[in-house]
């Protein structure tokens, strides 16, 4: 974040304090005793927090749990938690995006929980690599791992009979020569189309890491920007070109999400998602005949994916510290994750408890048969900067407005940049 960013954002958080220190009630509890938890679920998770809340009270009956809902949306989503910490307010816990920890913990926001995890009978081996690791800043600890993610390639299996197609593709070569006898266009208008690289989750650090590259050097603490990433982007401007960007973009801006999700209404017949589109295909379109395998990858091995997910917290300044880690230890732990997976349908950072509750399922298995080796986006103060960087460049290389190399030039001097502030 660079200084107009900051001064910016904390006269925002200056705007809030008076509000969250003045009318917010619910940030930390009226005794020791008293645990308070922020988090932005709905539905089913709103409802699973309450649930873990109300077992945690019945093991341990000295303390309360006060669950309170936060609003999340857009940017801002964290502008009261911010607000909270700024004036000395802040709740005793927070359910939060693993993504930001970098951040935050490098701007003072987050409590260092290492020596409380070196002190407690909490073990971190059971918990998938990746998600110890984007729970980390610079050797130290400053969030549990909660619930994961993966990416994987959903096909529809009607429309692969149809165009007689026996397998999914395990190739680049493959999946372009699918999406050929998939697609049905009509002058400029697609009825159907095969396969679009950079709709779902086809973000730059899917199809960098599945083409071999990486982005980041741990040793240098400096974006890197392989030449594996280079020419997958250069795959997708060329795939863009070869369909036509206006035509494809005219079809994705006529599509809708949830029951009118492209995929589910057969639209489209291929796509890169993650596997909380299980879910959705269940509510909307159940008797839908699809399935997964891994992203295809130049070679046809090699298949990997990436990971994110949430985790929980405390605030830098929570006052009933003890009690908070009591609780995270609950939620984060076996028993906790446990139920929040069975209840939401998602996976945990836990790979004993996928392994349980997936064993049987056979689209969820092969989520959780590539997460002991999958990626994650670097843990660095810049990170939500090189998300953002990284995915303009990839709009900018499919519409042509820039040559991919010279892109992720810009990439990463812009970050490092901001990296040596």
């Amino acid at each position: 974040m660079n200084r107009v960013q900051m001064i910016c954002s904390l006269m925002a958080v200056l705007v809030l304090v008076g509000t969250v220190m003045a009318g917010c009630a619910t940030g930390q509890g009226d005794s020791a005793n008293t645990i308070t938890l922020w988090h932005g679920m709905t539905d089913t998770g709103k409802e699973t927090f309450e649930q873990l809340a109300a077992q945690f009270e019945e093991k341990h009956p000295d303390f309360k749990v006060n669950v309170v809902y936060i609003a999340q949306q857009g940017e801002g989503r964290n502008e009261k938690l911010l607000a909270a910490i700024a004036g000395g307010n802040p709740p005793d816990v927070a359910f939060f995006d693993r993504f930001e920890v970098g951040s935050w913990a490098n701007q003072g926001s987050l409590t260092d929980l290492t020596a409380m995890v070196e002190e407690s009978d909490l073990d971190l081996e059971g918990y998938y690599p990746f998600a110890v690791e984007e729970a980390s800043y610079k050797g130290k600890l400053y969030a549990l791992p909660m619930g994961t993610d993966a990416r994987m390639l959903f096909y529809n299996k009607d429309h692969f009979r149809e165009a007689g197609i026996d397998s999914p593709p395990k190739t680049i070569a493959e999946l372009e020569a699918a999406a050929e006898k998939l697609t049905i266009k009509k002058g400029k208008r697609f009825e159907r189309i095969g396969f679009i690289p950079w709709l779902g989750q086809g973000w730059t650090y899917t199809w960098g890491w599945s083409f071999g590259g990486d982005f980041y050097d741990k040793d240098k603490e400096k974006v890197t920007i392989e030449s594996e990433v280079v020419q997958s982007l250069e795959w997708m401007r060329d795939y863009a070109k070869k369909y036509n960007i206006e035509d494809v973009t005219a079809f994705t801006d006529s599509t809708g999400s949830a029951a009118s999700d492209p995929f589910l209404t057969g639209q489209i017949s291929m796509i890169v998602d993650v596997n909380a589109k299980i879910s959705v295909i269940n509510k909307y379109k159940p008797d839908l005949n699809y399935d997964v395998a891994p992203i295809p990858t130049p070679t046809g091995n090699d298949f990997t994916t990436w990971s994110g997910g949430w985790s929980l917290i405390m605030p830098k300044g929570a006052k009933n510290q003890e009690a908070a880690w009591e609780f995270m230890k609950f939620v984060a732990g076996e028993e906790g994750q446990k139920n929040y997976s069975k209840n939401t349908y998602n996976l945990s950072a836990i790979d004993s408890i996928n392994q349980e509750l997936y064993e049987e399922d056979p689209i969820m298995k092969q989520f959780v048969d590539l997460l002991p080796s999958s990626n994650h986006r670097p843990v660095i103060s810049e990170g939500t900067l090189l998300w953002n960087e990284l995915n303009k460049a990839r709009d900018l290389a499919v519409r042509g407005k820039g040559d991919p190399r010279q892109l992720m030039q810009k990439v990463s001097n812009k970050v490092n940049k901001e990296l040596e502030q």
